[in-house]
């Protein structure tokens, strides 16, 4: 087939070069139109429920809301996880299903379910489905100021809510816009009982009047001297002159108006969250995007929108301020890494110059990078993947590689037109070209297609890191294809055009090449007589790595570098809004007072539309980093010091490896210890000891228990017995209450494209627990105090109640201090065994270093069965066991070079360390293909013997391609090696690093252990080959 393609080649060469030439064009079109994002698509299949429940507390949310929808979704097709959490009027639930599993699918299978389980649901409560949004969703944090000092927050919120919202939303990729801060609007009518007890005047009638308040009606049409008028009545109104006057009864021909029973005013909403900017109070915009949306084309178009709504804001409100700009991140990582992209090409033409010392061969190999890159781009635009920072990385770590097939096959060609030149009667240089090709072209499928085969594991890691490092795999052996291809098409034909008419042909080879040449011969000649001691003390050296490997300090994921943070700062449930503001806007301005700090965000509580089931004493701050002499660990331990004179629980993390945690535990921390069990005063007290126990474990920070705790709540408890005697249905009873305690929303007052809510309640100073005791109930034998009804006490309850798969749960959540994470989960499960848990409780241990353990024990079972396939396909070539192993010899010499370079460079073992043991494996294994191949080639088709000059002579012959290859791969990696926690770079560092050491010991060590073990062992297994050399394929080389 090979045959065929490089005569074909070679016959053809004006359109290899003119469908190379379409096909870079076409891959730079094609890449200019391509989504950017930071990493692949990470989202793990899940559907939000959120329902809402007026002012219900946490228990009556968890039976009634919670525990029907919960247990009908439990036991659907695909269902991995149900999460729940009932708050304050709040149920939400998560539902979390198979990687790989159709979003719409499930979202179709959950609104069937809800269907059925409607009815079991208290009147009014609707359960909604949360937007499709991504675990990377929140691309753009956008804070208006809202300083009251300056403009009203109502008219800030408003402008927020009804122009900014709805703008945004137009633009394509938003899923869902969330505002937070500032105040609502709300028409309120505070009722007073004793003015209508006074007045005689029944509540239900009062409700009924504002029912229709501030309607349009229809009239149908008049047909009239030829034309058709259409009839409307226009009540519509918003000016509180109008809803103050509105008529609630006519007694004794005098009519009752609205003022005379209740306050009637405009007032803020009740709200359950605010928010501050740098201090100062503000309105926060959260945008989210969709799952498969670009978020750098989305933020620009966000940004447009603000730059043309900034050019009318209304008279007080300030312009809006960017506070987070995930697509900041996106730009930097992928300019970084195109960087290392640019920078390794460059290293790559400066080593292959200064060994071949010829502008064209260096110009013929250096072809295979572009042709290669922009081939892969068109593959990926092909299977729908975006350009960011894996694919990007498995291109950097390739392109040392990419030009080894076109290096391999370019030196041999220029040998072979070299010896051609000196015969006397020259071959035609085509057939030349074409043969020199093919003598190496065997070595070349063979080392390409192991390469394929090492890359295997990656494709069936499970779970987040499978989605992370696939691309990377993809991306790295798409090019390698793509390189392969071309240096048996194009290669050649460039070859053809530029080396034939060279001037140095008779030249030898390059200064560096003749010096490194000397010095491998005295090498080799004085290493043939100590080859025992040389092969042991390798074995030695190899035994030495392995043995430090259980040794390193694990990790999930390096740390990223995101120039922003995010810091919770959590005080007890049952605190105030006003209060949780206040100690919010002071660990703002503790934050802004970190020299490296640009800008601070903050929001507190939940916002009207948020998934999250934060409680109003729950803060987050947005804080925007600008670079400095400073490491990132040591502004982060600064900011936890300064915020430690506050009486709150504070978490210091970044935005995006805080929603990694997330997605992997459903907690934002990198370690999730959750209790399970049902009752809620045992699980606080379990968890509260748990702490104390854990604190003690060195490396342990941020660590906290969830706030599931009890908060006050004012019980009315009702007196059946008294409620029969004066003649009340407790249901009634009840129901009224709710209305005028918690408030009823009667209607909506329109105004253009706005709506208010017009809500009826007890003015603020009527909801105290003494008032309430002399709250007048009407009863049918007249008005009496509700204490008479029912005994209302000062008790407490729980804040929220957490479940997961059908059972309470309680987390206790922490980071470690950048100290081995292995080994603080060690400490953690032996401290877990050390004390029994009472009957029916137990715990669950999560988090990103579970995904680690998985990871790293399907890598190591998936990395045996690769070296399996691999041993095979070499078996299948050589027909012998000893040269396999032979060639197999250089993965455990890279070995010992990739665990000094780990050592050296203070690396963690995580799984972008095992991913460079994976890649090194391919390259390594290549360079003892090129040298057995070419010792056999030698005594096929030259006439040499086994003999040590022969593997002198092949080993000289084959120094320059092997040193080549390897260094031009070692040697691109340079770019990603140096500034390690770049973003964009830091996943990418420690795979370079693994491949770095390891190229380096390999190639030194193959240079002198390879033909040492082919003397040795090598003798036998070449006589085989060589008889069965005779036949049909004599002439095929290995």
């Amino acid at each position: 087939m090979f045959d065929f393609i490089i005569h074909a080649s070679l016959r053809q060469r004006l359109i290899v070069l003119g469908v190379s030439l379409l096909l870079v064009i076409y891959g730079i079109l094609t890449v200019q139109k391509m989504p950017v994002d930071v990493f692949p698509d990470l989202n793990k299949p899940t559907v939000t429920l959120m329902t809402e429940a007026g002012g219900m507390a946490p228990e009556e949310v968890e039976q009634l809301v919670t525990f029907p929808v919960e247990s009908s979704m439990n036991g659907m097709p695909g269902v991995t996880r149900v999460r729940s959490v009932s708050g304050i009027g709040l149920s939400i639930i998560y539902v979390e299903f198979e990687w790989g599993s159709d979003i719409y699918r499930n979202r179709q299978q959950i609104s069937e379910r809800l269907n059925l389980v409607r009815e079991q649901l208290p009147a009014g409560v609707v359960p909604q489905l949360g937007p499709i949004s991504s675990i990377m969703g929140e691309i753009l944090l956008i804070a208006l100021p809202a300083d009251p000092a300056k403009v009203s927050p109502m008219q800030v919120r408003e402008y927020a809510d009804w122009v900014m919202r709805p703008r945004l939303l137009t633009i394509p990729g938003v899923a869902q816009v969330t505002p937070i801060g500032g105040e609502v609007r709300q028409y309120r009518v505070e009722i007073k009982p004793a003015q209508l007890q006074a007045l005689g005047v029944e509540r239900e009638k009062l409700e009924a009047a504002l029912r229709d308040f501030g309607a349009n009606t229809s009239g149908g049409f008049l047909e009239s001297q030829g034309r058709e008028y259409l009839i409307r009545q226009m009540g519509r109104t918003s000016r509180i002159e109008d809803l103050q006057n509105v008529v609630v009864m006519v007694k004794n021909g005098q009519p009752i108006l609205l003022k005379q029973l209740a306050e009637v005013k405009i007032a803020p909403a009740l709200k359950r969250g605010d928010a501050g900017y740098n201090g100062k109070p503000a309105v926060i915009l959260s945008v989210q995007k969709q799952p498969s949306a670009d978020s750098v084309t989305v933020t620009r178009e966000v940004e447009r929108a603000m730059a043309e709504l900034g050019k009318s804001l209304p008279q007080g409100v300030e312009a809006p301020q960017f506070l987070f700009k995930q697509a900041d991140f996106i730009e930097h990582s992928v300019t970084n890494v195109q960087e290392a992209l640019r920078d390794g090409a460059i290293f790559v033409a400066v080593i292959l110059f200064m060994f071949l010392l010829n502008v064209r061969t260096t110009l013929i190999s250096l072809t295979a990078i572009p042709v290669s890159l922009l081939v892969t781009a068109l593959v990926f635009h092909y299977f729908g993947l975006s350009i960011n920072t894996m694919t990007l990385g498995g291109l950097a770590i390739a392109i040392g590689e990419l030009v080894d097939d076109a290096v391999v096959g370019v030196e041999n060609v220029l040998r072979r037109l070299k010896l051609n030149s000196a015969l006397a009667v020259p071959r035609p240089v085509v057939e030349v070209i074409a043969s020199a090709t093919l003598e190496v072209r065997s070595a070349i499928v063979y080392a390409t297609v192991i390469i394929v085969l090492v890359f295997v594991p990656l494709f069936v890691l499970p779970g987040i890191e499978g989605r992370l490092f696939t691309p990377l795999g993809i991306a790295y052996i798409v090019s390698i294809l793509a390189s392969m291809l071309v240096s048996v098409t194009i290669t050649p034909v460039m070859a053809f055009y530029l080396l034939p008419k060279m001037k140095q042909m008779g030249h030898g080879d390059s200064p560096l090449v003749v010096r490194l040449k000397r010095w491998d011969a005295a090498l080799l000649h004085w290493s043939f007589g100590r080859t025992r001691t040389l092969l042991v003390g390798a074995l030695v050296a190899v035994v030495l790595a392995a043995a430090t490997i259980p040794l390193f300090p694990r990790a999930f994921l390096p740390p990223f570098n995101e120039g922003t943070l995010t810091v919770n700062v959590v005080l007890n449930p049952g605190t105030s809004l006003a209060e949780s503001n206040r100690i919010g806007t002071l660990a703002e301005q503790i934050v802004a007072g970190v020299p490296e700090v640009t800008q601070v965000g903050r929001r507190t509580g939940r916002a009207e539309l948020d998934e999250h089931a934060e409680g109003v004493h729950y803060t987050e701050m947005d804080v925007d980093l600008k670079a400095s002499e400073r490491s990132r660990e040591a502004i982060i331990n600064d900011i936890r010091t300064r915020l430690a004179v506050l009486p709150a629980v504070s978490n210091v993390g970044q935005p995006i490896s805080h929603r990694l945690d997330h997605l992997l535990s459903g907690v934002r921390a990198q370690i999730a210890l959750k209790v399970y069990g049902d009752d809620l005063d045992t699980l606080r007290g379990l968890a509260a000891d748990l702490r104390v126990r854990l604190s003690k474990i060195p490396g342990i920070t941020d660590l906290a228990v969830e706030k599931q705790v009890l908060i006050p709540q004012i019980k009315i408890h009702v007196d059946y017995e008294q409620v029969a005697r004066y003649g009340v249905a407790p249901g009634v009873l009840l129901r009224s209450l709710q209305q005028m305690i918690e408030g009823e929303r009667i209607t909506q007052i329109v105004e253009g494209n706005r709506r208010f809510d017009l809500v009826v309640r007890l003015p603020e100073s009527g909801r105290g627990l003494q008032e309430l005791q002399n709250l007048l109930i009407e009863t049918p034998t007249g008005a009496v105090p509700l204490s008479k009804l029912a005994t209302i006490e000062d008790g407490d309850g729980p804040n929220q109640i957490s479940r997961e798969n059908a059972r309470r749960r309680i987390v206790i959540s922490a980071n470690t201090d950048g100290s081995d994470m292995s080994r603080v989960i060690a400490d953690i499960r032996t401290e877990l065994a050390a004390k029994a848990l009472p009957e029916g409780y137990f715990t669950s241990l999560e988090g990103q270093f579970q995904a680690q353990e998985q990871a790293a024990r399907l890598i190591a079972l998936l990395a045996l069965i690769s070296l399996t396939m691999i041993f095979l396909v070499l078996y299948s070539r050589y027909q012998s066991t000893a040269l396999t192993l032979i060639i197999m010899g250089n993965i455990p010499l890279a070995l010992v070079g990739s665990v000094i370079a780990l050592w050296v460079s203070n690396q963690p073992l995580s799984i972008a360390a095992l991913v460079g043991f994976i890649t090194l494996t391919g390259i390594s294994t290549r360079n003892g293909i090129l040298k057995i191949s070419h010792y056999i080639n030698l005594c096929a088709f030259e006439g040499e013997t086994f003999s040590q000059k022969m593997i002198v002579r092949g080993s000289l012959e084959r120094l320059t391609p092997v040193l080549m290859t390897a260094l031009v791969a070692a040697f691109a990696l340079v770019p990603l090696l140096v500034s390690a926690d770049a973003p964009g770079k830091e996943v990418l560092h420690p795979v370079a690093v693994v491949i770095f050491g390891g190229l380096i010991s390999s190639t030194l060590l193959d240079t002198l252990l390879t033909p040492l073990m082919f003397w040795r062992w090598g003798q036998a297994p070449l006589e085989r080959l060589l008889q069965a050399k005779v036949g049909p394929n004599a002439h095929e080389s290995y």
